[in-house]
């Protein structure tokens, strides 16, 4: 239906956040469009906060200066969406907090272009609304500050890594989101062919083939903002869809690829404002889990892990000599610093963290003053071996020492998680304090003890170590892999490694994953004819970009700088997605929905 009072629409001449006290001293006429951020009727002025893009700025209709727009205004409501046009003056009681509050705008025509009728919560820094609520009107969520920032500063942190890239001589290349279901780790999401019934495309989990076959093409640098999809389990740092920076090179060694990321991840945090410069150090996979515990390491605190079977063996303590009598056994822990004055109330809750963490429970030992040791032993243990146990600890008086035993991983495991825990209750990290490094030589297999066999610990095409080639059937444990994870303030941010690029090497790696020949041919067969060739030798990694971006941006979740993301049940409450289809649909591709059984999800 026809509109009457619809008229052309004014094109901003200038954004709300964007005007300075220059533009106020010159009184510069211009054109302003956005949104009704507060509204104020003091009986004779009426003032508006305008909200566009760029930030917010206030605007003043005086009915002696403009009688028409006043009029207009006064019937105006939070979200509707106007045009004003008027003269940028200095402000009469300037707000010196605010980003604009020293300069005002004079009204002198208002455009009306929609009202807001349905607006489910108020738009404002803090998140008022729940989070299902917010998801479920994203379009208004959006419109808050916060997450304006952070999307703008996502295409920045995108923008800085692409010069990187592009002034190295990578070159950018699109690979397929439809292609085949390949074992990499996580369920596929499956597309059903409507001119191959009974056939599926995949959506890709990452573009790893795709990038290697790119190289024996012969590009030689490539990357791409690639978006991945896994039907797994989520969390607040993962996505069924999310993005990442891949990047693939030829005749490449690890440190050449060390040094390009170095470059780009000090781009983006040059963008961001954070002081974060190449090269970063490194460990190796076994010195991190020995230290920390965990392969993702947080290093802006110290509170490392010591191994102290060595001062628990023969202590009478039945409780480290169970875990010192079983294959791997061990006792590990760490010092509190400052720690040996806290309550009872306190180390519960750290023994009720380490159980959480997968320990079966904790041991404390407070070293509050010379001789003065209390701890959870026995108390005729207490006197000698509470003192060796800190000691080994490399704790000092005053000090708190706690310790987990067991099978030395799954001790290390929970002591790391423990460690991180502490050093967060007790503020030992600050916001200004960033710490990247490089894990690398990760084990090329892991035992997978419920099926019984070997299984990548990256994927199947990652290299051994060269000199290690020789054990790889008889001794898969003892090879290391020539892979590499990139980990910033403890979050793993990317992944890599060397890639097999010779037939005979790939075809016996995949019989140690027990990958029958036949069925290696049938799912790699076009990678194992490619490797045939000629294939340059090459690697590269995948950066997670959303993971980077939400780093940078300071918030704890990425699905804050994702615009339109999924909960954690993989659904869209926007839009609804997944849905029902019509049974007309199915029909075409050949599919039929089979009944749910009692307890399936």
């Amino acid at each position: 239906m026809r509109d009457d009072t619809m008229t052309a629409t004014w094109e901003p001449t200038a954004g709300c956040g964007a005007l300075s006290d220059a533009d106020a001293a010159a009184g510069r006429e211009v054109v302003l469009a956005g949104w009704v951020h507060r509204h104020r009727d003091l009986g004779g002025l009426l003032f508006l906060e305008l909200r566009d893009g760029t930030g917010r700025v206030q605007v003043v209709f005086d009915p002696s200066e403009a009688p028409e727009a006043h009029a207009q205004a006064q019937g105006l409501h939070l979200e509707d969406v106007v045009g004003v046009r008027g003269r940028v003056v200095p402000r009469q009681a300037p707000h010196r907090e605010h980003p604009t509050g020293s300069l005002e705008v004079r009204a002198q025509a208002l455009q009306i272009h929609a009202r807001a009728t349905h607006v489910p919560f108020a738009v404002s820094d803090e998140a008022t609304a729940s989070e299902e609520t917010r998801l479920s009107y994203r379009y208004v969520d959006l419109r808050r500050a916060p997450l304006q920032r952070a999307l703008r500063l996502r295409h920045r942190l995108a923008r800085a890594a692409r010069e990187v890239l592009d002034a190295a001589g990578f070159v950018e290349v699109e690979t397929p989101i439809l292609t085949r279901s390949t074992p990499e780790g996580a369920r596929d999401y499956l597309v059903p062919s409507r001119t191959h019934p009974g056939r599926f495309y995949a959506l890709p989990q990452s573009p790893q083939l795709f990038k290697q076959l790119l190289m024996i093409a012969g590009f030689g640098r490539y990357y791409q903002f690639a978006r991945c999809f896994r039907d797994e389990d989520l969390r607040a740092d993962r996505q069924p869809e999310f993005t990442q920076i891949d990047l693939e090179m030829a005749f490449a060694r690890p440190e050449t690829i060390y040094g390009i990321v170095e470059r780009v991840v000090a781009a983006m945090a040059r963008v961001a404002g954070v002081p974060l410069e190449g090269p970063f150090p490194r460990l190796s996979y076994a010195e991190a889990m020995a230290r920390y515990g965990t392969d993702r390491p947080d290093t802006r605190f110290g509170m490392e892990l010591h191994d102290v079977s060595a001062a628990a063996q023969d202590s009478g303590f039945r409780v480290f000599e169970r875990a010192l009598a079983q294959e791997q056994g061990a006792v590990v822990g760490f010092t509190v610093p400052g720690g040996a004055d806290v309550s009872r109330t306190v180390t519960e809750r750290w023994a009720a963290w380490a159980r959480e963490a997968g320990a079966e429970g904790l041991v404390w030992v407070l070293w509050s003053a010379p001789g003065e040791v209390r701890a959870s032993l026995p108390r005729h243990l207490l006197p000698g071996l509470g003192v060796r146990l800190a000691e080994a600890a490399g704790a000092q008086v005053g000090d708190a020492v706690l310790l987990v035993a067991g099978p030395r991983p799954a001790a290390a495991s929970a002591a790391g998680a423990l460690r991180c825990r502490i050093a967060e209750e007790r503020g030992l990290v600050s916001a200004g304090q960033w710490s990247a490094l490089w894990v690398e030589r990760f084990p090329l297999f892991e035992w997978e003890a419920q099926e019984q066999r070997w299984v990548s610990r990256h994927h199947p095409f990652t290299a051994p170590v060269w000199e290690q080639l020789h054990r790889l059937e008889r001794d898969p444990a003892g090879v290391e892999a020539q892979a590499y994870d990139l980990v910033l303030n403890g979050v793993e941010i990317g992944g890599g490694s060397i890639r097999i690029h010779r037939r005979e090497v790939q075809e016996r790696v995949f019989r140690v994953l027990r990958l029958g020949e036949e069925e290696a041919h049938e799912k790699f067969g076009f990678l194992l004819r490619a490797l045939d060739s000629g294939a340059p030798p090459h690697g590269g990694i995948a950066l997670g970009f959303d993971r980077l971006c939400a780093l940078f941006a300071g918030t704890p979740s990425i699905r804050d700088v994702i615009a339109f993301p999924k909960t954690t049940s993989a659904s869209c409450l926007m839009t609804g997605a997944p849905a029902p289809v019509e049974p007309a649909q199915l029909a075409v591709l050949q599919l039929r929905v089979a009944p749910s059984e009692p307890g399936d999800r």
